[in-house]
């Protein structure tokens, strides 16, 4: 079996683009907001491991594999007789599953008393319909989730009542424990392989390739950084009657190289399973250049990635399989962790937990969680507040006394003027820190100039939230002005001094940014001298 690694490679960049090309011909996001303003739609984030199970699945389909589902379920003795004598310890690591027994309900005098003090006289026809409906229960005719709803519908009663009634008067549901059955959750791919190529063997010529990428439970003493329960595992198979090693070694490469793998070592695996034929259950050890120099202990680049093997021809001989079969297998979330850089297992798999992973928010998203609290709700308001920003931004360094017209017109039926003001003397029209632009830097939320001292902060343009304080003030200037007329006042005025807090200057945080903000001891400084005052007169 011969593949090239190159151009399997240049293949997977040919396949990735022209599946980014199609899908950008037919995604049109902006039409799909125009007709559901209401729905705001954009391009979404992939999970780490299913993003890596889907790229495992394009490189399997390019090397000529066919997709497979294994069951997923398995009883106790197809491991008895694909692991021999390790089965034990094997199913000491399984998930059994267990069920809620069925019980059988017995209706006594007292009962039928208490039901009917329960439910009303439904009479000795609705009395035969529980004992009915409990029966039918009790040989599973009825599933435990409609027995309710069944019994309701029958006596003409709400499904709350039948409910309580059989909570009250029938603690035999209560006093119920599971019992476990002979069946367990796949704790190793292999255990669906055997089933599934037992069951092709009688209606295909092999030979197969075959591959499935799914989920195995594994029950460990505890989940740590580099160990869960449940984990995904990519496995193949090839049947042929010429299947030696060398598959194995061949599959390998083919894979992983499509991952930016560059060199491959294969050793001996110690573990020995009793499945695998003795002397061909082998380690693959691959370099990744990401691994250089990171903080883990494969920081010179080579990684134990994958396991193969050839199956034991006794366990396949109990499956009636005359052929040689070649399994390969690796999990997908240690891929995943070479691929997306991550540490922890846990963190990678489960980052909305917070146990598992360190909360993190960057600035640019922190930039996004800013907005302006109070805004004019009309075009007059709005009109408003762009002419009073416009006259700070002309008249800023006027000296005071000092007023400045910055709107004149009609506002929901009153002729309005607004005017941009200083009534002290020897200062000007707007204070220094009127012009101050919100920023997120170094997850801190600061109102800060455009100066030289603070290029470094306003060089991500994703983290500048465009809000400057006057624009703040403004908005809330118009807002109030627009409430002036609404509550048949003749004037307002609006005027920030020293500002000490995002309120004050009419900024608005989301709560999330406070407290990851709070979480991590970083700070909103959001503050100066700001002396502006807009007033407004209403005729």
């Amino acid at each position: 079996m011969k593949f090239d690694p190159e151009s399997i490679k240049k293949q997977a960049e040919e396949d990735f683009d022209r599946a980014w090309n199609e899908t950008a011909s037919y995604v049109k996001f902006p039409i799909l907001n125009e007709r559901y303003p209401q729905v705001s739609l954009r391009y979404g984030k992939p999970h780490p491991v299913y993003d890596t199970i889907s790229k495992l699945r394009e490189a399997y389909l390019r090397l000529g594999f066919e997709e497979m589902m294994n069951p997923l379920i398995v009883d106790e003795t197809e491991v008895h007789k694909q692991f021999g004598p390790e089965a034990l310890a094997v199913l000491d690591r399984c998930f059994y599953l267990a069920g809620l027994p069925r019980p059988n309900v017995g209706i006594s005098d007292e009962r039928i008393a208490k039901i009917k003090e329960m439910l009303g006289d439904v009479g000795d026809e609705g009395i035969a319909i529980i004992r009915e409906e409990l029966h039918a229960y009790k040989k599973g005719t009825i599933e435990g989730d409609d027995l309710v709803s069944e019994m309701s519908g029958k006596l003409g009663l709400s499904d709350s009542l039948i409910a309580e009634m059989i909570e009250e008067i029938f603690p035999e549901f209560k006093e119920l424990t599971p019992v476990a059955a002979t069946k367990t959750l796949r704790s190793h791919m292999t255990s669906g392989w055997f089933i599934s190529l037992s069951e092709m063997i009688g209606r295909r010529e092999p030979p197969f390739h075959l591959f499935s990428i799914d989920r195995c439970f594994r029950r460990e003493q505890q989940e740590d950084a580099s160990r869960l329960m449940t984990y995904y595992s990519a496995s193949c198979v090839i049947m042929d009657e010429d299947v030696t090693v060398d598959y194995g070694k061949a599959v390998s490469e083919g894979l992983l190289s499509q991952f930016g793998f560059e060199k491959f070592l294969f050793r001996p695996d110690e573990k020995r399973s009793k499945y695998y034929t003795p002397e061909t259950q082998i380690e693959v050890f691959a370099y990744h250049p990401k691994l250089v120099g990171s903080n883990t202990k494969y920081s010179d680049g080579w990684i134990e990635i994958a396991t193969f093997g050839i199956y034991s021809p006794l366990a396949l001989s109990k499956y009636n399989i005359p052929y040689p079969v070649m399994n390969l297998g690796l999990g997908v979330e240690r891929l995943a962790m070479i691929l997306f850089e991550a540490t922890d297992l846990r963190g990678m798999s489960y980052p909305q937990i917070a146990q598992y992973s360190e909360w993190e928010l960057s600035d640019s998203d922190l930039a996004k969680m800013i907005s302006i609290a109070e805004i004019p709700k009309t075009e007059e308001g709005k009109e408003i507040f762009k002419s009073i920003v416009r006259e700070a931004e002309l008249h800023a360094s006027e000296p005071s006394p000092c007023e400045f017209a910055a709107w004149e017109g009609e506002l929901m039926g009153k002729k309005v003027k607004v005017s941009v003001v200083e009534p002290e003397e020897e200062t000007k029209l707007c204070g220094p820190a009127a012009f101050n632009e919100v920023v997120a830097y170094n997850n801190d939320i600061l109102g800060l100039p455009d100066t030289k001292k603070w290029k470094k902060a306003f060089e991500n343009h994703s983290a500048r939230t465009g809000i400057k304080f006057i624009d703040a003030l403004a908005s809330k200037a118009a807002r109030e002005i627009e409430k002036a007329v609404e509550n048949g006042l003749t004037e307002t005025e609006t005027r920030a001094r020293i500002v000490k807090t995002p309120a004050e200057i009419n900024i608005a945080l989301n709560p999330l940014a406070q407290r990851f903000i709070t979480g991590k001891k970083k700070k909103i400084d959001i503050r100066g001298p700001v002396f502006t005052t807009i007033r407004a007169e209403i005729e």
